[in-house]
């Protein structure tokens, strides 16, 4: 049978009751043991690596991730990651970027619902991703959940207390689960696999507000080697803002990258005029259909290891689906 190694993190489905509300409180073993049947379908090993809210995760905690699946990568046959869902898909995103064209899959999970509940998603999740670890055609970095099969570099979390919590912007799903058949509608990217251990977090994301105060933008170039710009719609700004984020950049160097704050169907900053505008006034990388906590990451893991000349290239190179090539 196949060895998986479980790694768990905390969050919602290791978590219990406390005078302060839900915490993390379950180990790996833990997890483990909830289902059943589950030394029938594999050989499981268990990790503890954080026991945290997902809220809590740092760029250290996504390398640590990373660091733990390396390390162990030649000794086992599939990685199932336990997670919370707050921050899961930024982690998805970020191990995309860390573990690039890993035959072998690296499955991230959680739950709405501890696992220790009389009512919960994370016995079907765990499941779930563990049915899917086993698949032989599953590969790379994904999020399993609520039935779905997401490229980790796609996920969105989209619902607070609903089951079916995360979808997959701009792309579609891999796959689903349906009992104890994985099905893949898209044939999953393998190669061999390659390891970074290094990001950047000089990065500030701007959320444009009307009537928002633009002395902050001088703050923002100046102190950040990054600053993410989340427009309006397919990609506009006041053409007052655009004005003062030229005049900002005349005296500090900083890479500058539009998005938008629409999740689905992405950017264009060519389409209306203000858009036009941000162009004849300084230079960007544009986002179009990237997710939001893809473009994050990718950006921090850009910067943590390549030169600015390579900056362009990098960007717009697909990595684990995250944008059109």
């Amino acid at each position: 049978m196949k060895k998986i190694l479980f790694i768990g993190t905390g969050g919602t489905i290791s978590s219990k009751h406390s005078s302060m509300g839900l915490v993390p409180g379950l180990d790996t073993e833990a997890l483990i043991t909830a289902l059943p049947d589950i030394r029938q379908l594999c050989d499981p090993y268990a990790l503890s690596l954080y026991s945290i809210d997902s809220s809590e995760m740092t760029p250290e905690h996504w390398l640590g991730m990373a660091r733990a699946v390396k390390e162990n990568y030649d000794g086992y046959d599939a990685f199932i990651i336990c997670h919370g869902t707050d921050t899961m898909a930024y982690s998805g995103a970020a191990l995309s970027y860390l573990i690039q064209n890993s035959p072998k899959p690296i499955i991230l999970t959680g739950s709405q619902k501890p696992i220790s509940f009389d009512i919960t998603d994370a016995k079907r999740n765990l499941r779930d991703a563990l049915l899917c670890a086993l698949h032989p055609d599953s590969a790379g970095v994904n999020i399993v959940f609520d039935g779905k099969i997401i490229a980790g570099s796609r996920a969105v979390k989209e619902k607070t207390y609903s089951f079916d919590a995360f979808v997959s912007v701009n792309f579609p799903y891999l796959g689903y689960i349906k009992g104890d058949s994985v099905v893949y509608y898209i044939k999953q990217q393998k190669g061999e696999v390659c390891f970074y251990d290094r990001m950047d977090a000089s990065i500030f994301v701007l959320k444009p507000t009307p009537g928002m105060p633009l002395d902050i933008i001088d703050t923002l170039v100046r102190d950040y080697d990054c600053l993410v710009v989340e427009c309006y719609g397919m990609g506009g700004l006041p053409k007052e803002t655009a004005d003062r984020m030229a005049q900002a950049l005349e005296k500090h160097k900083c890479l500058i990258v539009m998005t938008t704050q629409v999740a689905y169907e992405g950017s264009n900053t060519g389409v209306y005029e203000v858009g036009r505008y941000i162009g004849d006034k300084f230079e960007y990388l544009e986002a179009h259909d990237m997710a939001n906590a893809a473009l994050y990451t990718k950006l921090m893991w850009m910067l943590g290891n390549f030169d600015k000349s390579e900056y362009k290239n990098i960007f717009y190179t697909p990595v684990g689906y995250d944008i059109y090539g």
